[in-house]
């Protein structure tokens, strides 16, 4: 069982990596080159394309209509109302802005983990999620001294619904995902989401010129469809079927940390003791949690002292 937390804590920790890669490489797309509805659309389509792909070559796996309609329902909050929303508010608001409202997802997990499946709140992961969410703070708050954007409650709202969305995703639907591979989860899960959401960005998809972008835009669509999709999503199952809801959503304070180091790597910021700082905190945090007493720990030491 350790060895495959391990393995869940790699999985979920190299897939953040790729998404904080991500960000800066999708904001660099839109709103001027590509509309967050194409954006989306790319993504969902893309994913969507290489997960049935990969099916071909994977174990098949007998999936019952209750379960189809459950992975429907995953789809929803993990995609439909997560994906869309998030790129849609990310255009109306500032990077800065978004990503301190994504620093709610493992608050907004924890809370959602206590009341569905009640998960306790201890004091430990209580003080991990402080520590890890003053980290990134640190970092954005660092960043936006040097660098001004204009938010907007709108597309700030926006984003933290995309926020609620993936902490209902990670909280409720943990047992479903254990049931099957992350092929067949995935390749169910992106098709619902790109039939739902194609009404929705059909339009923006045909007032694209794509004879206008360049090469390089096409790279880093590329990217966005192949690694912080494909590979990225294809991680995550791994660490969610071992890790708690809370766990799996503090790596997502490793995504403004990889971010910074990016900027860093090209140029576009300098290595501060902020920096440094806050990079220990975000891990110090996740490290905590990870050593909290889960649900199941407690009743056995309750039933071990009612012995």
């Amino acid at each position: 069982m350790e060895n495959k937390k391990l393995t869940g804590h790699i999985a979920l920790f190299s897939a953040n990596v790729i998404f904080g890669i991500n960000n800066p490489v999708s904001r660099t797309l839109m709103p001027e080159m590509l509309s967050p509805y194409t954006l989306t659309f790319f993504r969902l389509a893309g994913g969507m394309l290489l997960f049935w792909v990969v099916s071909l070559f994977t174990k098949r796996e007998h999936v019952p209509p209750k379960d189809i309609f459950l992975l429907f329902l995953a789809s929803f909050f993990s995609l439909t109302l997560n994906q869309l929303p998030f790129f849609v508010g990310l255009s109306m608001t500032s990077p800065i802005d978004a990503s301190i409202v994504v620093t709610m997802l493992p608050i907004v997990t924890m809370i959602l983990a206590a009341i569905i499946i009640k998960e306790p709140i201890t004091l430990m992961k209580a003080i991990g999620v402080v520590v890890g969410a003053s980290g990134a703070l640190l970092l954005i708050f660092s960043s936006q001294a040097n660098h001004t954007g204009n938010g907007n409650f709108w597309g700030d709202l926006i984003v933290f619904s995309a926020t609620i969305s993936f902490a209902i995703y990670f909280t409720v639907f943990k047992d479903l995902i254990t049931r099957y591979s992350a092929v067949t989860l995935m390749k169910w899960m992106f098709l619902f989401s790109t039939i739902v959401c194609a009404p929705f960005c059909y339009k923006p998809l045909m007032q694209t010129n794509f004879t206008l972008l360049s090469a390089d835009t096409y790279w880093r669509i590329g990217y966005m469809v192949i690694f912080a999709t494909f590979v990225g999503y294809l991680l995550i199952p791994i660490g969610q079927k071992v890790l708690r809801p809370t766990t799996l959503s503090m790596y997502n304070y490793v995504q403004p940390v990889v971010g910074s180091l990016l900027a860093v790597a090209i140029g576009m910021d300098v290595f501060g003791y902020e920096k440094a700082l806050s990079g220990v905190l975000v891990f110090a945090g996740v490290y905590i949690v990870t050593q909290s007493k889960s649900k199941a720990q407690m009743d056995a030491e309750k039933q071990a002292k009612g012995k």
